[in-house]
């Protein structure tokens, strides 16, 4: 999402009043970020997140 919006981590760690340091653990998974902190990511690239369920798909 950051870099498709043209943003680098540190431009997203204002945006959300954090360090880059935070959101570089963000995107490379070494965090278990909230609900709450991932939407505020998403907004900060100009995205939302979206939850879907699917049905899983029948193996014959």
């Amino acid at each position: 999402m950051r870099t498709k919006a043209g943003l680098t981590q540190e431009d997203v760690a204002k945006k959300l009043g954090t360090n880059k340091s935070n959101i570089s653990r963000l995107e490379c998974g070494r965090s278990n970020p909230s609900w709450g902190t991932l939407s505020k990511y998403a907004a900060a690239c100009g995205f939302r997140v979206k939850l879907k369920a699917v049905e899983n798909e029948r193996v014959s």
